[in-house]
C-alpha cells in the first residue's frame, strides 16, 4: 500500500482548520484511509539510516497517510485535501474541462518509431499556473509517486513535465542514435550525448535501476521527445532536459507522457492534470494536445472522460448489510466525490464518474464507497438469518487425515511451490518433452524466472529438490508431500486445467530401501481401509518407467483396476540430475480415488 507524507502546516492550511492528531486519524479513518505515522524529515532520515541526520533537514511534523493502492487520486496533497473536504461538505466536487484554444499544440509520432519498446504517448498542457514551493514540491513527489506505482518504477509509464515557455511546437516523438541525442540533462553541468549520459547514470545510486528499462545495447537508438527547432526536451523513461525544467516562475507546463500500455498513461495523465489544474489562472480547466499517431490517427488528449453507471440501491443494502433509501445512498456517494442523483420512479441510481475515479469499475466499488461513507462502524451486527453448519471438502478432510498419521510414523512433510521449471518435470526425470507433459503440463506464458516455467505436474522433483537442499542431514530422510498438482483438461471450459490431489514419498539413505516405501504404501492403504490383493482392495504389479530404475518400478492399482500411480527406485541419472548422491526410493499416488 503506498504512503504518502504531507506536512501538518500544508494539511491544516488546505484544510482551513488546525486538526490535532487524534482528529486527522479519526478523519482519515472515516475515510477508509490510516494515519500510518507522524514524523519530520529528520526524524525519518535518523531512522533509515540508524544515526544522526543533518542539521538542515526541517523537524516540521509530517503526516503519513496509508492509502488503496488503485486510489492514484489521493497520492498528492491537492488530491487527498480535496477528496477529504468533499467528503466533509466544505466544497462541491470540481468539473473538469478542456479548454478550446485558438490553435492546439501537436505532438507527432514518427513512422519510424520501433512500436515493441514505448509505442503509446499522450500529453496535455497547463496554462498560466501560479505555483508555490510546497505546490512545486507536491507536483514533483507525485510524479515519483505515479512512477513507483501504475508506472511499475517507470516500466509501464514514464512523465515528463516542461515549461512551455522554452521551446516551440510542435513536437516529435522519435528514435535516434545515440550519437544524435545530445543534451544537458536535468542538474547536470555539462551536455553529454546518450551513450555517455547513460554510462553516468549507471554509477548513480538513483538513476541506475531505469538504465535496464532503456537498454544499454549503444547500437539501438534511444527514444527523444523534441521541439520543432531540435532542442531535446526528454529521453523517456529516463531524464528530462535541464533547459525545459520547470521552475516557481513557470507559467505554462508542458506535460507529456510515454507508455507501453495506452490505458495506464492515461490513467497517469489524467490523475496530473486533474490534481495539478487548481493552481490554473481558469481552475480546473486543461488545453488539450493533439497527438498525430504514426498510422496517421490524430487522438486528444487528455480525455478527462467521465462515466456513468446505474447501480441498484437493494442490491448495495444487501451487500453492506444496512437499509438506505435511494436519496440517501445518492447523498452518501455525492461525499465519495461521486455526482449521483435518483432514477425517478425506481430504486436505482445514477453515478457520474470523474475521471479521477479510474479505481471505479464495476457496482460493488460503489458499494464499498457507500460503506465508507456510511460508517462501517455504523453497520449493526446482526446474526446470521439462516443458520448452516461449516464443513470441509471430503477431499481436503481426508488430505488432513492422512499428514497426521502420516507424520505419527516417522515422516516428515514438506511444502514446495507449484511452479517449477521445465526441465524438473521433463529432462531431469529422464522424461521427453513430447510424452507426459505435453499432454497434461500447462505452461506459463510469461514466465519472471527459469525456476517458474510450467505448473507441476508431479510432485517428485519438489521432494527431490528438498533432499538435495538437506544432504548434510542425518541419514535416513524421510520426506512426503500431500498437495495439489496441474494438469490440462479441456473439459473445463473455464480454464482448460484443473487440480489433482497426490501423494508423494520419498526415502533417502545407504541401501535403496523399496521395502520402507513398500511399506508406506501399506500403511496408507491401511488407513483407508483398503485391503491388499482383493476385489475391492489394492496390488502392485511390475511397471516400466523412464524415471525408475529397469526392474525396480512397480504401478500402483486401487480398487476398481485404476491406476493410482508409481512406485520404486529412482534412476541414477535422476538421482545425478537432483545433485543426489545416495540411493532414493519413491512413491506417488493420486488419492481421489481412495474417497
Amino acid at each position: 500500500m503506498p504512503i504518502v507524507g504531507i506536512k501538518k502546516a500544508l494539511l491544516d492550511e488546505r484544510m482551513g482548520a488546525v486538526l490535532t492528531e487524534e482528529q486527522w486519524d479519526e478523519l482519515c479513518f472515516r475515510y477508509g484511509l490510516e494515519l500510518d505515522e507522524v514524523t519530520s524529515e529528520k526524524a525519518a532520515v535518523e531512522k533509515e539510516q540508524r544515526g544522526k541526520a543533518s542539521q538542515e533537514l526541517s523537524e516540521e511534523e509530517v503526516y503519513k497517510i496509508e492509502l488503496p493502492a488503485n486510489r492514484y487520486d489521493l497520492l498528492s496533497a491537492e488530491g487527498l485535501t480535496r477528496a477529504l473536504l468533499i467528503f466533509e461538505g466544505k466544497i462541491p466536487q470540481p468539473k473538469y474541462e478542456l479548454s478550446k484554444p485558438a490553435k492546439v499544440e501537436r505532438l507527432v509520432v514518427k513512422s519510424d518509431l520501433p512500436m515493441e519498446k514505448r509505442p503509446h504517448v499522450v500529453a496535455a498542457i497547463l496554462r498560466d499556473v501560479t505555483i508555490t514551493q510546497a505546490a512545486y514540491d507536491s507536483f514533483i513527489d507525485l510524479q515519483d509517486k505515479l512512477h513507483q506505482n501504475i508506472g511499475r518504477k517507470r516500466a509501464l509509464v514514464s512523465m515528463g513535465t516542461h515549461d512551455l515557455d522554452t521551446v516551440v511546437g510542435p513536437f516529435v516523438y522519435k528514435f535516434e542514435h545515440q550519437k544524435n541525442i545530445v543534451f544537458r540533462a536535468l542538474n547536470q553541468t555539462v551536455e553529454m550525448d546518450a551513450a555517455k549520459l547513460l554510462e553516468h547514470f549507471q554509477k548513480d545510486v538513483n538513476m541506475k535501476h531505469f538504465v535496464p528499462i532503456i537498454g544499454a545495447d549503444h547500437e539501438q537508438p534511444y527514444p527523444l521527445i523534441a521541439d520543432s527547432k531540435g532542442t531535446v526536451m526528454s529521453m523517456p523513461p529516463m531524464i528530462n532536459s535541464d533547459k525545459t525544467k520547470i521552475t516557481l516562475n513557470t507559467k505554462n507546463i508542458f506535460i507529456e507522457i510515454t507508455c507501453t500500455d495506452l490505458t495506464k498513461g492515461k490513467i497517469a495523465l489524467d490523475t496530473l492534470v486533474c490534481l495539478f489544474s487548481e493552481y490554473c489562472k481558469k481552475p480546473f480547466v486543461v488545453e488539450p494536445v493533439e497527438v498525430v499517431n504514426a498510422d496517421g490517427s490524430v487522438h486528444v488528449y487528455p480525455e478527462l472522460k467521465t462515466r456513468e453507471m446505474t447501480v441498484r440501491v437493494d442490491e448495495i443494502n444487501k451487500k453492506i448489510g444496512i437499509e438506505l433509501t435511494p436519496e440517501k445512498m445518492a447523498e452518501l456517494l455525492s461525499c465519495m466525490s461521486l455526482d449521483t442523483s435518483v432514477v425517478p420512479g425506481t430504486r436505482t441510481l445514477k453515478v457520474v464518474i470523474p475521471p479521477t475515479r479510474h479505481d471505479v469499475l464495476h457496482e460493488c466499488d460503489i458499494a464499498e464507497d457507500v460503506g465508507i461513507a456510511y460508517g462501517y462502524n455504523n453497520i449493526v451486527h446482526k446474526l446470521p438469518k439462516a443458520h448452516t453448519v461449516g464443513a470441509p471438502l471430503p477431499i481436503n478432510k481426508l488430505s488432513e487425515l492422512l499428514r497426521i498419521n502420516i507424520a505419527m510414523i516417522g515422516w516428515t512433510e514438506a511444502l514446495n511451490f507449484a511452479l517449477c521449471a521445465k526441465d524438473d518435470l521433463t529432462t531431469k526425470l529422464r522424461l521427453q518433452e513430447s510424452d507426459e507433459f505435453n499432454s497434461n503440463g500447462v505452461v506459463i506464458a510469461n514466465p519472471k524466472t527459469k525456476e517458474f516455467q510450467v505448473a507441476r505436474t508431479s510432485l517428485l522433483p519438489g521432494l527431490l529438490k528438498t533432499l538435495a537442499s538437506n544432504r548434510d542431514m542425518a541419514l535416513p530422510l524421510r520426506l512426503f508431500e500431500l498437495q495439489d498438482v496441474v494438469l490440462r483438461d479441456v473439459s473445463v471450459q473455464e480454464v482448460g486445467a484443473r487440480n489433482e490431489r497426490r501423494l508423494a514419498a520419498v526415502y533417502m539413505s545407504k541401501n535403496a530401501g523399496f521395502e520402507i516405501i513398500h511399506a508406506f504404501l501399506d500403511r496408507v492403504m491401511e488407513l483407508n481401509g483398503i485391503p491388499y490383493r482383493d476385489e475391492k482392495g489394492y496390488c502392485i504389479r511390475e511397471d516400466n518407467y523412464a524415471t525408475y530404475f529397469q526392474g525396480r518400478c512397480a504401478a500402483i492399482v486401487g480398487p476398481g483396476g485404476v491406476v493410482l500411480g508409481r512406485m520404486g527406485i529412482l534412476h541414477p541419472e535422476v538421482l545425478s540430475a537432483y545433485g543426489l548422491t545416495l540411493p532414493v526410493s519413491a512413491l506417488e499416488i493420486n488419492i481421489e480415488p481412495l474417497l
